[in-house]
């Protein structure tokens, strides 16, 4: 039996998504030790897992990038807020290890800290990646502005200039992360993608149609697809949801706060009248500050499994969760994007024609109600997406290729500094 120490950042968009494979590889034996934020560990610990929290200081950072004007402003902010919390992911994971001597560390990739001392342990580890890798290799759009992939040499020569112009951007916040790795004794990154890139074994919880389709993939990336769990997957219904007899469209925020309450309002405008009932989760907004009318149901939480069993649409900010577990369940999406990478998934779910993309900038009750009625005639090709999706193997595979660290370097990893462009992600 073998250990696996998995560090993660905050957000249930952290968690949630691992769980399936860290149930997979206790299932094959092995033992599994999760650090996750201070409210996660309760759910952690029910699935019979060791839990401990991340330091304090970690979570007190919050993420700000919804205070950005321009998603190259939000893009600095992750920037900003990655570095400032490196510094104690470092002792964080340092002290894990010497505690719990694990074999294999398996961290998310957006913790910059914890892996410069994963990478300095000498152990075997891994960097995850539940949402969109933050690369883009010369057959796709630089990441993070949700670009259309080019099908012309202007669009091409589109992408070049901004290449060549946004990495100095994002380049400046590297001194403090390099003068952290040079006193850990490892080399420094000479851009700050390669912070996202810098283990034997990268894994990618997605796959293609939502990942474009690469030609120029480092050899130490595994795309996996999509895993997809929630704390009450196996309930029942409430009533309340068992009595709607009606299609659902499902309207869901994300779960760190980005100002984004304005996209549930306008929902519940847009489809007061329309033939299905209103299913919405408000996360950290009170349920009771909305106007609702008779066809809408408001909650803080509604585990999203029981609902997309008869959903025919889910309105969301375009987090790669709730995107990826609609899809799953042959759902088309209609995607009001806000920040963080949500322009990136929902430029790819329109380009899969998995559903549609409606920009933040334009959202109003008219234009979102025609943007949900196109996405539910997309019900075929969500469908179709979900099958690609499951092929890539999803928890499984992902099992597999932890287990492979234990066996040595993953074949063909190495660095690949100057071959990934801007991005940071986020949920």
């Amino acid at each position: 039996m073998s250990r696996y120490l998995v560090y993660t950042a905050p957000g249930s968009g952290h968690i949630y998504p691992l769980i399936p494979t860290l149930s997979e590889l206790r299932r094959r034996g092995h033992e599994i030790v999760v650090y996750a934020e201070e409210s996660g560990l309760d759910t952690l610990r029910r699935q019979g897992f060791e839990a401990a929290a991340i330091h304090p200081e970690i979570e007190r950072r919050e993420d700000d990038t919804w205070k950005a004007r321009t998603p190259i402003g939000a893009l600095r902010r992750s920037v900003a807020m990655y570095s400032d919390r490196a510094r104690y992911e470092v002792t964080d994971l340092q002290e894990a290890v010497r505690k719990w001597q694990p074999d294999v560390i398996a961290l998310d990739n957006n913790c910059w800290g914890a892996a410069a001392a994963a990478q300095a342990s000498g152990l075997p580890w891994a960097q995850i990646a539940t949402f969109l890798l933050p690369l883009t290799t010369r057959d796709a759009p630089p990441f993070g502005l949700g670009l259309k992939p080019p099908t012309s040499w202007l669009g091409r020569l589109r992408d070049d200039i901004l290449r060549q112009s946004a990495v100095p951007l994002f380049d400046i916040s590297l001194p403090p992360i390099n003068k952290l790795r040079r006193g850990l004794g490892i080399p420094r990154v000479k851009h700050v993608p390669d912070l996202y890139m810098t283990a034997p074994l990268i894994l990618s919880y997605t796959a293609e149609p939502l990942e474009y389709p690469r030609t120029q993939l480092p050899a130490s990336v595994r795309m996996v697809g999509p895993s997809s769990w929630d704390p009450a997957a196996d309930e029942a219904e409430p009533e309340w949801l068992a009595a709607i007899e009606r299609p659902i469209v499902l309207v869901t925020v994300s779960t760190v706060f980005q100002d984004d309450a304005k996209l549930i309002q306008t929902a519940l405008d847009a489809l007061a009248d329309e033939p299905y009932d209103v299913v919405v989760t408000t996360a950290s907004t009170d349920p009771g500050t909305f106007r609702g009318p008779a066809n809408a149901h408001l909650h803080r939480f509604v585990p999203h499994s029981l609902v997309l069993r008869r959903s025919v649409c889910v309105v969301s900010h375009g987090g790669m969760g709730i995107t990826q577990k609609s899809l799953l369940a042959g759902v088309p999406v209609c995607i009001v994007p806000f920040g963080r990478d949500q322009l990136e998934v929902a430029r790819r779910v329109e380009v899969a024609g998995a559903g549609t993309r409606l920009p933040a900038g334009r959202l109003n009750a008219r234009r979102l109600r025609d943007a949900v009625r196109e996405a539910v005639t997309k019900k075929a090709a969500a469908e179709h997406v979900a099958t690609r999706l499951r092929s890539a193997g999803g928890a499984d595979q992902a099992a597999t290729e932890l287990e492979g660290l234990l066996a040595g370097p993953v074949a063909g990893s190495s660095s690949i500094a100057g071959r990934t462009e801007i991005g940071p992600s986020g949920d």
